[in-house]
């Protein structure tokens, strides 16, 4: 690590290093080193939440019309479409995702901020149906400081579905990124700055969660926490914001199902199962990592389903071809080897994949195959557990009654997956299935208009759509009396 190229952290709008300890980040292709940064520390996180809070309450952005801020956000959209080539390789460098998947990451940023920034411009306060004579209404306000707190796997596309409506909702935001993956954080702050929102509206702190994030949720002038990351830190921050009486929006882990019925068309199935559980190397909250599939097709299905598997490609992250790269860390690797070793001792079968691909290619980095494990029940610790990486457990089923009981019996509940060419049992299905998104002959499929979060253990509030900004704002009724004479009760003569 070369300290005179360390990278500058932004502490409530001025650019500079942090106090912590130097720490470099690698790309997980080959491990070597990308950047390196001082980390913030406590000390510079409460910094950065006191210069947020006068940024808010003396830079005006709050006070802006609504089409005002709207400006802003679209050019925030507008250099991020311009920068796209350059941010994708960032983002690939920053986290090992193939570059034809960082692309559409950086797309899908662009697209929050211009969602976010059209909402802001058209959203309407309520007057409500008067009940006296009183006009009454509904408004909503910004809450002040908030903080987003965002994970290692899609940064540019979390960090901007927190900032978008944080800020068009008219906040302060301190944005924590993991520590391993600051990078896209860091020009996300640098782009919205040049767009044109005001000094100290945003922070970004890179570092070790277990400080700062310590710091920002305890911090009195912190109004919510939007986190993206594992059940039990979000827990951790659940039970420190209940203490304070602070909102809290909760994304977190996931065990989604997966579900194939006997009338499934198996071409569409196949793809749509590779896809939601090997894309983005299993790194994904909502993979489909429990699949279910009917009793009468099970062997078919899953002929086919190992033949994709096996032909998928891992390999290089800036390769156009790749379809699958490496894990985050060799710690993480290390984390789903045990968890596919256990399976085997529950009594599994690894029908392909369990080990990591041979050759000069892939000594470097921390790759691992497309595993696929079967004969075990749902009960198995590795069909219960979220495992986080490229390991999918297939499990045969008789009926839909037993499907949805052991489709639901987890606790987790953020997505699952339906097919059928049957629309109305396809409508059935998803109905009956306990899950906060449920796609339909698709999977892994999402819009910035429709909101997204879950139920149970993974998590609280949603993210997205119109919804997205209140979860940012307090809501303010207002009664404007209309009464020509005084209240009668104060009226002496009455």
């Amino acid at each position: 690590m070369d300290a005179a190229s360390a990278l500058k952290i932004n502490i409530g709008g001025h650019w500079r290093y942090g106090r912590g300890d130097l720490y470099a980040t690698t790309y997980p292709a080959t491990g070597e080193e990308v950047a390196c940064l001082y980390a913030a520390n406590a000390q510079d996180t409460e910094e950065a939440i006191e210069l947020a809070h006068q940024a808010f309450l003396t830079s005006g952005w709050a006070q802006r019309l609504p089409h005002e801020r709207a400006q802003v956000l679209h050019r925030v959209a507008a250099i991020i479409r311009e920068r796209s080539e350059e941010l994708a390789q960032l983002q690939r460098q920053d986290n090992g995702k193939p570059i034809s998947e960082t692309r559409a990451l950086v797309a899908s940023a662009a697209g929050t901020f211009q969602f976010f920034a059209a909402a802001c411009e058209t959203l309407e306060e309520t007057i409500t149906p008067s009940r006296g004579p009183y006009v009454t209404m509904s408004v909503h306000e910004p809450m002040g400081v908030v903080a987003a707190i965002t994970p290692w796997n899609s940064p540019i596309a979390s960090d901007a579905q927190k900032l978008a409506p944080a800020l068009a909702a008219g906040n302060a935001v301190i944005l924590k990124p993991a520590e391993v993956t600051p990078l896209l954080s860091l020009e996300i702050a640098r782009i919205c700055e040049e767009a044109g929102v005001p000094k100290g509206m945003i922070s970004v702190l890179p570092g070790k969660g277990s400080v700062i994030g310590d710091v920002i949720t305890r911090h009195p002038l912190v109004k919510r926490v939007s986190f993206t990351g594992g059940t039990s830190t979000g827990k951790h921050i659940a039970r420190i914001a209940a203490d304070k009486m602070m909102p809290v929006s909760m994304e977190l882990g996931g065990k989604s199902a997966t579900m194939v019925l006997e009338d499934a068309d198996l071409d569409h199935a196949v793809a749509g199962v590779l896809y939601g559980i090997f894309s983005s190397t299993g790194e994904s909250c909502i993979a489909g990592s429990r699949l279910f599939v009917a009793e009468p097709i099970y062997e078919e299905f899953m002929e086919r389903l190992v033949a994709g598997a096996q032909a998928l490609r891992v390999g290089d992250p800036a390769s156009e071809n790749t379809q699958m790269g490496p894990l985050i860390t060799a710690r993480h690797r290390e984390g789903i080897e045990r968890y596919v070793a256990m399976g085997v001792e529950e009594g599994g079968q690894i029908r392909t994949g369990g080990i990591r691909p041979s050759g000069s290619d892939y000594e470097r980095g921390w790759f691992y195959t497309p595993t696929i494990i079967e004969g075990l029940t749902n009960q198995a610790r590795i069909a219960q557990e979220e495992i986080f990486g490229p390991v999918l457990v297939a499990m045969p089923f008789k009926d839909e009654t037993s499907l949805i009981e052991q489709a639901n019996d987890s606790v987790y509940a953020l997505a699952a997956g339906v097919w059928s060419r049957d629309f109305k049992r396809a409508w059935r299905m998803g109905r009956a299935v306990q899950a906060g998104t449920v796609w339909v002959n698709t999977y892994k499929q999402f819009s910035i208009s429709t909101p997204f979060g879950g139920w149970r253990d993974s998590g609280l509030g949603r993210e997205k759509g119109r919804e997205g900004i209140f979860q940012y704002m307090e809501q303010k009724s207002m009664y404007w009396g209309t009464n020509e004479l005084p209240i009668a009760w104060a009226n002496p003569s009455r």
